[in-house]
């Protein structure tokens, strides 16, 4: 383990900074709107807009790296985030801040491919499963520090900004001197999207929801934080915890994955999400204490969706397919992600900050209902499965993006190997 930090530790360090300065900056932006008196649906616009802006960086990042290499779009992506990042302090209208998130979005989007391409084709078939563990471990690190910087400072002015824009420079630094090889360059893979709808449709509807609910929480619990009357130090440790849970969930999730039937799985996880949620829907006043117990509970569950509809897609598919599933499950969720902030926006504009966990509750519920054990047929389930389960994107970052940018790797090995590290 100490041996592929040394070997991938560069790209595993741009990875956390990565991390950190778009977290910060997610929150942060929200948190301003709120100090704004601006409604919670534009909240969700700008999260929406992320979103859409790391669906369609992948194309744009294919054709960046295709042109001029892995570390000059590296670059050049990380100065146009700096810059769009200050851009944010030279005015407050919204149109404006909608476009820089979209290029924020997109240009990470395209970091992102350069990193995960990289240690994909880099790491060796047996050890691909832990290399790509380590990173999603960086990736959460990086969310948690990213919400635990806003203690260091607790307002709102321009040196959050500030910081945002120092890490995604600082990120650079790594990149830019590692000796490691440059992987090899990138392919595109066709995906036959009527296929998969036939034949791995509860899957799609979990990676949906899961990106619903997620991109909601990323875009808005901070508000609801805010509205319950926390400031912004606190307002960045409820947020890191529940990030944090969702990172000490994916070790026992493989296990339980691996072990019981996971659409039924699915159903428990999404019953027992639904009881979660709905305390803090209907307790409009609760205390720290609470809602950081809560909030733990919630993020051990709610990160458990996307890598269990992952692992079912994948028991009932092809190895020679696993490719094209990758990337449409990754366009499944930005799709959830780009939807679910703009409707649950609206609705705490509408009835009030609670009334986020009723979203949850109710996309949660619609899972529940759409997914059964009794609907999995068996007739396409591989022999090699049950394969071991990925970890839940953030943003769109995942151990099966890989797969989807760079099939130079076959698919078996990418997305067949150790458990995620954690």
């Amino acid at each position: 383990m100490l041996g592929l930090t040394r070997t991938f530790g560069a790209l595993y360090l741009a990875s956390v900074l990565m991390q950190l300065g778009s977290t910060l900056l997610m929150t942060y932006l929200a948190l301003r709107l709120t100090a704004d008196g601006i409604a919670e649906f534009w909240g969700g616009a700008l999260m929406a807009a992320n979103a859409l802006g790391l669906v369609l960086g992948s194309r744009v990042g294919h054709w960046l790296i295709e042109r001029v290499g892995h570390i000059r779009t590296y670059v050049a992506c990380a100065g146009v985030i700096s810059a769009a990042v200050l851009g944010h302090e030279f005015s407050g209208a919204l149109p404006l801040w909608l476009a820089l998130r979209f290029v924020v979005g997109l240009a990470m989007m395209c970091q992102l491919m350069v990193l995960e391409s990289w240690l994909n084709d880099r790491a060796q078939s047996d050890q691909r499963g832990k290399v790509l563990g380590i990173y999603m471990v960086a990736i959460y690190v990086g969310m948690v520090l990213g919400q635990l910087a806003l203690s260091l400072n607790g307002d709102l002015g321009i040196h959050a900004l500030l910081g945002v824009a120092m890490a995604f420079a600082l990120c650079l630094v790594p990149v830019a001197l590692t000796r490691s090889t440059h992987p090899a360059a990138l392919q595109p893979t066709p995906v036959d999207v009527r296929l998969f709808l036939r034949r791995v449709p509860q899957s799609l509807v979990t990676i949906l929801m899961s990106g619903m609910i997620n991109g909601a929480f990323y875009g808005l619990a901070s508000i609801y934080a805010s509205r319950q009357g926390l400031d912004t130090v606190q307002i960045g440790q409820f947020m890191a915890v529940v990030i944090g849970a969702g990172l000490l969930a994916q070790l026992p999730l493989g296990w339980l994955s691996d072990r019981l039937p996971r659409a039924g799985l699915i159903r428990a996880v999404a019953l027992l999400l639904i009881l979660a949620f709905l305390p803090l829907g209907f307790y409009h006043d609760p205390s720290f204490a609470v809602l950081l117990l809560i909030g733990a509970a919630i993020g051990l569950l709610q990160f458990c969706l996307y890598p269990l509809g992952v692992a079912l897609a994948n028991d009932n598919v092809e190895a020679e397919l696993r490719v094209s599933l990758a990337g449409l499950l990754l366009v499944a969720y930005g799709i959830g992600a780009c939807i679910g902030p703009l409707l649950a926006g609206a609705l705490m504009e509408r009835f009030g900050a609670w009334s986020l966990y009723y979203f949850f509750a109710a996309c949660a519920a619609s899972l529940a209902l759409a997914v059964s054990q009794k609907r999995v047929t068996g007739e396409h389930l591989q022999a090699d499965a049950p394969l071991q389960h990925q970890a839940t994107p953030v943003g769109l970052a995942c151990a099966t993006l890989p797969a989807a940018v760079a099939p130079s790797v076959t698919a078996e090995e990418s997305l067949v190997g150790d458990p995620p590290t954690t």
